[in-house]
């Protein structure tokens, strides 16, 4: 397995922060682990625009992020109103972080898992989520069979965002439609929905 590539961020590891909502400004730490890339502040700006105008709302939606790692995504959901995230870490350092912000947060919405992602994709019900975020570390091969887990596990309607160190690829996407997609740096970051059966 090639080693996974390191993306610049807006800001120093260590220094990223929560952009809107309840918990608005509040920093989330950044674990020293192998792969850890948390998204940039400006790539999440953009993300969350594209999901407050295709979703209608945040408010009362579901989230899950297999590969979670400082939490950035999910912490960004549950502070703008969803109802129930899931984050999952294999990691034990960035699990134990993220507990410890769930805390701090008092989050009552978030729900921090240390378990290797296919582990804790298939333990969640099928059609369970309205988001799946999914940002595998760059160079691994987990996209295609995290791709396949988050099919299983995403509402009929529900989006689908990816980051990748490169295009994503159209074999990984078959069965998705690219609803929008951008590049920031080293980081290319798609938002996918279910192609209707």
């Amino acid at each position: 397995m090639s080693t996974p590539v390191r993306a610049k961020t807006d800001t120093a590891p260590g220094r990223i922060r929560i952009i809107a909502g309840q918990y608005r400004r509040t920093p989330i730490p950044v674990v020293a682990a192998p792969g850890l890339r948390p998204t940039p502040d400006r790539v999440r700006v953009t993300v969350f625009n594209w999901l407050e105008h295709l979703l209608g709302s945040i408010q009362g939606r579901t989230a899950l992020d297999l590969f979670a790692g400082s939490g950035a995504l999910g912490f960004e959901m549950a502070s703008r109103g969803a109802q129930r995230v899931v984050l999952v870490d294999s990691h034990p350092r960035a699990a134990q972080a993220l507990r410890e912000l769930q805390q701090r947060l008092n989050a009552g919405a978030v729900e921090v898992l240390q378990s290797d992602w296919a582990t804790a994709a298939a333990r969640q019900a099928a059609g369970a989520f309205d988001v799946v975020f999914l940002d595998p570390p760059f160079g691994s091969e987990l996209l295609v069979p995290a791709l396949t887990a988050a099919r299983r596990v995403l509402k009929p309607e529900g989006l689908l965002y990816v980051e990748t160190g490169t295009a994503l690829p159209a074999a990984a996407a078959a069965g998705f439609l690219t609803l929008r997609s951008d590049k920031a740096g080293a980081v290319n970051f798609h938002l996918l929905r279910l192609m209707a059966q």
